[in-house]
């Protein structure tokens, strides 16, 4: 991880992490959750085995598009997904998929081309609309051929300023409390603050899980 100079830093783990690796399979279920879910905490809890379904039905479906209303999957007895994931934590790991699923996503081609100030700026206002919809946008950040990050998340909301757009963002890797993305305008670039993973400054993005290419 990275300490507060941006330096680097390893240690031994006192127990293996069981769960890593999946930033692009809990963002996406986090959004296919929000599309395809509804949360009744006035109805009774059920068994296990009716909420494997239910997790199943709701990440099978397009993360493209929406499900019709009236096939919106009800999970009875919590009112979101975050108290939902409290007491239910292992049965959403083994269901919303592997780790696999990051490195085989569609989109990953467009990593290898080149991003331009001029996409970025397109990216940037493309992501705004789409938030105007009421939409949570998935996104891919990148520094590619460098390796320094490689993650995928999910932006919920954008402030707009004469300088910056701000974008709160759903990150897998801290998923605790909202951390920000930043459009920058007069660069036309993103920037990621520094985090435990990332050492902070410029990334690219695009988005994903919005046409059949991506």
């Amino acid at each position: 991880m990275y300490d507060e100079k941006g330096a680097w830093t390893t240690h031994t783990r006192e127990t293996k992490p069981s769960y890593y690796q999946h930033c692009f399979v809990m963002a996406r279920s986090a959004r296919q959750f929000f599309d395809n879910a509804r949360f009744d905490p006035s109805l009774p809890p059920v068994d296990d085995s009716i909420y494997r379904e239910g997790i199943r039905r709701v990440v099978k479906a397009s993360p493209r598009r929406p499900l019709p209303e009236a096939q919106k999957v009800i999970f009875p007895g919590y009112a979101d997904l975050r108290s939902f994931s409290r007491q239910h934590e292992a049965l959403l790991k083994s269901e919303c998929g592997s780790a696999t699923q990051s490195y085989i996503q569609i989109g990953n081609w467009r990593t290898i081309f080149p991003f331009t100030r001029g996409h970025q700026d397109r990216m940037a206002r493309q992501l705004v609309t789409h938030l105007r919809n009421h939409h949570p946008v998935l996104v891919h950040v990148v520094r590619f051929p460098q390796l320094s990050i490689n993650h995928a998340l999910l932006l919920f909301d954008a402030k707009e300023a004469s300088s910056e757009i701000e974008f709160s963002v759903y990150d897998p890797n801290n998923p605790a409390h909202p951390v920000s993305l930043f459009y920058e305008r007069a660069t036309q670039s993103f920037r990621l603050p520094p985090n435990n993973y990332f050492f902070g400054g410029m990334v690219n993005v695009y988005e994903i899980y919005w046409r059949w290419n991506y």
